[in-house]
């Protein structure tokens, strides 16, 4: 019988098991990696289109053609694809990212031959009607209306405008942006960035994979266009240290973003810094937690993330605090940083993080579509299955000199970029 008055035995992670995929191509050379697996027979189909042609005079193109994909081709128009879809009770959904853009299907597997020419009529067909886009851009202006008055919608959209400038990344909407999309527009940019020759299926569930394969390549395979496009390629400049403040009357909280332009996941600090930040302010546990909430009691929550983008990647630093305590706020961060310099984690504190942190990546792989979405995070990069092997092994062998190392090579906070919100007291 179990005796629920002793704890379990503690055992660290020594070994994680990422599934592989198998390639294949169809007979136009799109590429699909297959992941078989699952206990359900449901299938995810992920048709993954690269980012291209970025226009600042032009800047919503990219996203507003992804997310009006499923509002009428030449043959449905959106509730003829909704209801379709719910029919065979499927999920369809677009996903705009700063990189790539998804357009995904979770259908059964006995449903597929139902709901994949769906997805090839909207990816081939697609004519982004003027009645669907007047009300999307309407949409979409009420929301950005509701979010300009948002101290924490503000401090992220002017921290990204210093620390990318004029790119994609730096990017956030106006007002104005929204009058001047044109379905003409659309519909060209449309051609160019939804073709073969940008396009990645990734394949993910429980499913016959000769039969899965043999549809694609019925559907998919025939699939021509002779759109020229340029992928995108941004160069990011370095970035000069600054300490933006936006005034707001009457604020009684101020929202506060700190940043640092640092690697992604291609450079073999990366994985150290994802370490760096946990202790930093990437749990609970993290020191910002301990010090600016449990202790000094300046807020909810605060945190830190180290992102990884295609041409970039930055360490942030983002909380919402009381105005009377804004500017003891950033002095405790500093103190944090400079401690994260000069004294190495002590070897308790290392053990933990270490834990979590490869129990974190442990439980992430809950299920099939999970194993896919590690794939996605390495192909895309250039990279093949031997990151994660070494990327385990990085994380139970770093030592603490190796996290000051990278602190006093990356974080340095006077160079850090500052934006606050609301009211710096």
């Amino acid at each position: 019988m179990l005796n629920r008055t002793q704890a379990p035995e503690f055992k660290g992670v020594e070994h994680i098991n990422f599934l592989r995929v198998q390639k294949n191509e169809l007979d136009n050379g799109i590429p699909v990696f297959v992941l078989n697996g699952g206990d359900q027979n449901l299938v995810r189909v992920e048709f993954i289109f690269g980012n291209v042609n970025w226009d600042a005079e032009k800047p919503l193109l990219s996203q507003i053609t992804n997310s009006m994909l499923n509002e009428g081709t030449a043959k449905l128009n959106s509730a003829d694809i909704a209801n379709q879809i719910d029919f065979y009770g499927a999920y369809f959904q677009t996903e705009f990212g700063l990189d790539r853009s998804t357009v995904t299907l979770y259908s059964l597997n006995k449903y597929l031959e139902n709901t994949l020419p769906i997805v090839q009529d909207v990816l081939t067909n697609s004519i982004f009607p003027q009645k669907e886009l007047n009300n999307f851009l309407n949409n979409q202006k009420q929301r950005l209306k509701v979010s300009l008055e948002k101290k924490d919608y503000l401090a992220r959209k002017r921290f990204n405008e210093l620390m990318f400038g004029k790119t994609l990344y730096g990017y956030s909407a106006s007002l104005e942006d929204y009058d001047t999309v044109k379905r003409e527009d659309l519909m060209v940019h449309f051609k160019k960035q939804y073709h073969p020759q940008n396009c990645t299926l990734v394949v993910s569930g429980k499913f016959d994979e000769t039969a899965l394969m043999a549809l694609l390549n019925q559907l998919f395979g025939n699939w021509e266009s002779e759109a020229h496009f340029t992928p995108n390629q941004f160069h990011i400049n370095k970035i000069e240290p600054v300490f933006d403040i936006t005034e707001k009357e009457n604020a009684l909280q101020s929202a506060i973003r700190l940043g640092v332009q640092t690697v992604n996941r291609t450079h073999p600090d990366f994985v150290g810094l994802l370490l760096l930040n946990t202790v930093l302010g990437g749990y609970f546990g993290s020191r910002l937690m301990n010090n600016i909430r449990e202790d000094k009691g300046y807020t909810y929550g605060i945190g830190s993330g180290n992102i990884c983008l295609e041409n970039v990647g930055y360490l942030t630093i983002g909380s919402e605090v009381g105005v009377d305590v804004c500017k003891a706020t950033f002095q405790e961060i500093e103190k944090e940083i400079n401690i994260l310099r000069t004294q190495p984690v002590p070897d308790s504190e290392l053990e933990v993080v270490k834990n979590f942190f490869l129990g974190s990546v442990l439980g992430s792989l809950e299920n099939i579509f999970s194993h896919a979405d590690k794939f996605k995070s390495i192909y895309f990069y250039g990279l093949d299955y031997t990151y994660f092997d070494n990327y385990i092994e990085k994380i139970k062998n770093i030592t603490a000199e190796d996290l000051m190392h990278l602190a006093n090579k990356y974080l340095d906070y006077d160079k850090l970029v500052k934006v606050v919100v609301g009211k710096f007291g």
